[in-house]
């Protein structure tokens, strides 16, 4: 079965506008999140439009911050300052990546914990694996959401996370260690990653690399959660997005599967709305 996540995330975001006109009603304003834009990385400008039309669509204000691409260091540091100081500020998000003159963890760092939506602050990372309240990344967020919904209670499955990276591998398996699944984390240097894949229950695949997990790797009745977006070249010219998991395959060998597009990536930006309203503050 595949897993539609347009429709899951469109429950979740319908959910948001609810509360923030419940908030309304209250006599609070409107959740506010600042996106800071560095360059034109056209990739990065789509996200940025992305989410800022579901902010509106929301009810939540946006506040959009385009630099360009020669911005130093220290201008963008002096802009993360002055909104971490603005009380009409919730949330800020700095769209990655960063050109080379800029040190992405510096600018990370910097980001107050409690503005820092996308969960990528070390103290926010922190909390997150030590089974602490705080901003969890939006992107494994709604990959656990996504799994909840399809599987309920993850207790004692057996989860292959792919990946270590500090956005998507790392506070995935802290998510499913949170939720009493049993986590094998594989990277690149893992050996024999098949076997590892045969085993699991769960497979979240975040590596990067075009359609690596293939569906003879899988167990039978796995779930598979494809985090991967990849641009690879169409037969007859143009490009084709395509996942971490050979989709046909797995298909016929999952119990429920991901699709790229379509999977993944809405529910990402829905729990980044969601997060923003929590950064307002308690709901009504």
């Amino acid at each position: 079965m595949i897993i539609d996540g347009k429709a899951h995330a469109a429950r979740l975001r319908a959910d948001v506008a609810q509360a923030v006109i419940a908030r309304a009603s209250a006599g609070a304003r409107a959740p506010a999140l600042a996106v800071v834009l560095v360059g034109e990385d056209p990739a990065s400008q789509v996200y940025v439009r992305n989410k800022i039309a579901a902010c509106r669509e929301a009810g939540i204000t946006s506040i959009e911050q385009r630099l360009a691409p020669d911005t130093s260091e220290a201008a963008l540091l002096a802009l993360v300052a002055d909104l971490n100081a603005d009380s009409g500020v919730d949330g800020i998000l700095v769209q990655l990546p960063l050109p080379p003159q800029i040190d992405t963890a510096k600018v990370i760092a910097a980001i107050s914990p409690d503005k820092d939506v996308d969960g990528f602050h070390p103290v926010n990372a922190g909390r997150l694996a030590t089974g602490l309240p705080g901003f969890v990344p939006c992107t494994p967020l709604g990959c656990l959401r996504l799994l909840q919904a399809t599987l309920g209670d993850l207790t004692g499955a057996e989860a292959l996370v792919i990946g270590r990276s500090n956005i998507v591998g790392r506070p995935m398996a802290s998510l499913l260690i949170s939720a009493s699944a049993t986590v094998t984390v594989a990277h690149s240097r893992s050996r024999d990653l098949p076997a590892l894949c045969q085993r699991a229950d769960i497979v979240v695949a975040a590596v990067g690399r075009p359609e690596m997990v293939r569906g003879s790797w899988l167990k039978r009745g796995a779930t598979v959660i494809d985090v991967g977006i990849n641009r690879v070249p169409k037969e007859g010219g143009g490009t084709r997005l395509v996942g971490d998991v050979a989709f046909d395959e797995a298909e016929s060998v999952a119990a429920h599967i991901t699709p790229v597009p379509g999977g993944v990536g809405p529910m990402t930006i829905a729990c980044l709305l969601e997060n923003t309203l929590w950064a307002a503050g308690p709901r009504p």
